[in-house]
């Protein structure tokens, strides 16, 4: 009898207020899939740091077997990379550094164009034609020249490479985008909390004289409250499904259709990456609708 009167409720609920809560599921939905968007961007901004490295690295690349600088004769030996090491240690301008190895680079380039280019008989390129690195992170990435004059000449030394040249654009484009996305996402969510509050509020207005005669008769706390509740939990799960849909859709069309297509030569991030973007958008739907529903019930309902 208990589950059947919450049910009815939550029918008669639900058709009473049906453009309100059509309006709370659009704002939801929206907001939910920008908070997404946010967090597939955080996750994209990782996945090209672990490739290219931050804004805060230079790379340096040691001389290999075959190599285009004529300065290198050869493969850098272990001594001329303890030389190296120790100009690393000595200047102030370095926080911490870390050596790549040839298997290292191979593997992120295969990770990065497909490992089926790398197989078979004749492949495009193997371990061997890999150069070693250092990727130096600095305290201050506006002081480098220090260590980079230091470096650059040194025997066994390639190239030295500014990280700012290569992934600053596209790091400071995804920054933005995420902020942007995260602003907006802050100010429709503002807006699905009015919005539920306003509908709860109409919800228990027009059942203001049911409410009362339960009350009258010693109804518990939860089970006045639990039709409300019941309502918020719809909306949040029809909002949660249509804006996962809607990120599955950008990761499908957009990542693994198009720009995993048209720019191969960026990491972008794969359906492994979305656990953290479904886990906030999973928990933050709830929240969103539970909350205001508790807080405006308990206020206008007295219970």
């Amino acid at each position: 009898m208990q589950l059947r009167y919450v049910f009815s409720e939550l029918g008669q609920g639900l058709r009473r207020n049906l453009s309100m809560h059509i309006a709370v599921i659009l704002t939801l939905f929206v907001s939910l899939t920008l908070v997404g968007f946010g967090v597939l961007l955080r996750e994209q901004s990782i996945k090209a740091t672990d490739q290219w490295g931050s804004e805060l690295q230079i790379t340096v690349f040691l001389c290999k077997a075959r190599d285009d600088n004529p300065a290198c004769t050869g493969e850098v030996t272990d001594t001329q990379k303890q030389a190296i090491t120790q100009v690393v240690d000595d200047s102030p301008e370095v926080d911490k550094y870390r050596f790549e190895s040839k298997e290292e680079a191979f593997q992120k380039v295969k990770e990065l164009l497909g490992p089926e280019k790398f197989e078979g008989s004749n492949p495009a390129a193997t371990a061997e034609d890999m150069p070693q690195s250092i990727w130096i992170t600095l305290n201050d990435p506006d002081q480098y020249q220090g260590i980079t004059s230091a470096i650059v000449g040194l025997d066994g030394v390639s190239q030295v490479r500014d990280q700012r040249d290569v992934v600053g654009p596209l790091l400071r484009s995804m920054k933005f985008m995420q902020r942007g996305s995260l602003v907006i996402a802050l100010v429709l969510v503002a807006a699905a909390l009015l919005l539920v509050g306003n509908t709860i509020r109409l919800a228990a207005f027009a059942r203001r004289r049911e409410i009362s005669i339960m009350r009258l008769v010693g109804a518990s706390r939860l089970y006045i409250t639990l039709p409300f509740l019941m309502e918020a939990l719809v909306t949040a799960a029809i909002s949660l499904v249509l804006s996962l849909g809607a990120l599955g859709g950008f990761m499908y069309f957009g990542v693994d259709q198009w720009l995993s297509e048209e720019l191969g030569f960026i990491p972008w991030i794969d359906w492994a990456d979305t656990t953290t973007c479904v886990l906030v958008v999973a928990i933050l739907a709830p929240v969103l609708t539970l909350i205001p529903t508790l807080v405006v019930t308990r206020k206008y309902l007295k219970v």
